[in-house]
This record gives structure tokens, C-alpha cells and sequence, in this order.
């Protein structure tokens, strides 16, 4: 009879709610801070039932709970971690389809250079002066093969051959420390 139902009831109850606080949340929240939301809400709901309904500071419910006002907040945080958003919702406010995936950063493709040219430092102070000399002429005063051949007193192919073998060599050496 009444045996059962004293078990069963609390014991059923306890599951269902020990369902929904592991099993309902998008993000993991930890016991205790699920347990600071409940009594959050809780006392929201009975502060907004007095006659002027207006939504209650963090001080008012810390001081209906009994609870610190950074309870409180972590509470409050908590009310708005219950369901996941998806990064392409659109923003609230946002009428012409701006999402939250919209607001997050890219890879800065700068980066990518800046290591390139860092790796490349060691290799290129180890060239010899006239290798040196002719890459920087090409990459970094921009001059052509042409030009360079008639500064340095040697033919265009034999420039191009030059910048070509050495570009090659810096190359294996970055690339080596990879594979």
C-alpha cells in the first residue's frame, strides 16, 4: 500500500530530476550552479509579483535569498546557459541576418608571413655575400634579372640560375625541420 508509494514517489521524482540537471543543458554547468539558478529564479518569480511587477536587482534577490550578490550573478549566468545558441542564429536586433558566428575572428593571414620570414632569417644570413646580395636586389628593390646582370658584371641566366638555387636550398632548409 502506502509502503510502495513513499518509496516509489521520491525515488521516481528524484530520477527524472537527476535526468534533466545531467542530461537538459547545452553547456556543463556544475551542481552548484545549477542549483544557484533554480533559487535565483525562484526568487525572481516571487519579487515580480508585487504591485509596481518590475524586474528585481541583483540586490533585491540577494537579500530575499539570503545569498551574496556574486551568487546571485553566477545564477543569473547560469539562467542563460540552459540551451545552447547556434553560432548562426541571427542577433537579436539584427534585421538583416547578422549572426554570432559574424562577430568571431578570422586567422590573421599576416601571421603566416611573419613566420615564414622569421624562419627564413637564419638561412639567409648563412648565404654567401653575393647570394645575399642579388635576392635582396630582386625581392626587396624589386630590380630585375636584367639589371642585377648588368650591376654584378654577370649574364641574366646566370642571375636567374642564382636566385633559383638559392631560393631552392632556403626553401629545403625550412621545409627540412617539418618533414
Amino acid at each position: 500500500g502506502s509502503a510502495f508509494a513513499s518509496y516509489a514517489v521520491p525515488t521516481v521524482v528524484g530520477e527524472i530530476k537527476r535526468h534533466f540537471r545531467d542530461h537538459m543543458w547545452g553547456v556543463h554547468v556544475p551542481r552548484r550552479v545549477q542549483e544557484l539558478r533554480n533559487r535565483v529564479r525562484a526568487a525572481a518569480q516571487e519579487l515580480t509579483r508585487t504591485p509596481d511587477d518590475r524586474s528585481p536587482s541583483v540586490s533585491d534577490i540577494a537579500e530575499h535569498t539570503g545569498m551574496s550578490e556574486e551568487d546571485v550573478l553566477l545564477g543569473m549566468e547560469a539562467m542563460e546557459s540552459f540551451s545552447a545558441l547556434s553560432l548562426d542564429a541571427e542577433l537579436p536586433g539584427a534585421e538583416d541576418g547578422y549572426s554570432l558566428a559574424d562577430t568571431l575572428g578570422a586567422p590573421e593571414p599576416s601571421y603566416d608571413r611573419v613566420i615564414q620570414r622569421e624562419a627564413l632569417k637564419p638561412g639567409l644570413r648563412a648565404l654567401p655575400e653575393r647570394e645575399r646580395h642579388i635576392l635582396y636586389l630582386r625581392f626587396f628593390r624589386e630590380e630585375t634579372q636584367g639589371r642585377i646582370a648588368e650591376q654584378l658584371g654577370i649574364s641574366q641566366m646566370h642571375v636567374s640560375r642564382l636566385i633559383n638555387r638559392t631560393c631552392a636550398r632556403l626553401h629545403d632548409q625550412i621545409e627540412a625541420p617539418a618533414a
